[in-house]
């Protein structure tokens, strides 16, 4: 997984009925666009992210 600061990380709900969570990579700390990212969620929350498998990576290029 690479990202770039100002793509959107989409967090897929883990169980039925858990809505999905989306937020901007405001920070890429791996090498060469590799996790972990720090987003800023849409409820304003701050948080280091080790992206796992209920992670996608929406590029800005994609629209």
């Amino acid at each position: 997984m690479q990202a770039t600061v100002g793509d959107r990380l989409l967090v897929h709900g883990k169980n039925v009925g858990l809505a999905d969570r989306h937020g901007e990579i405001i920070e890429v700390r791996g090498d060469n666009g590799a996790p972990p990212y720090l987003v800023r969620f849409a409820d304003g929350h701050e948080g280091l992210v080790f992206p796992g498998p209920d992670c996608v990576v929406e590029h800005m290029s994609e629209g």
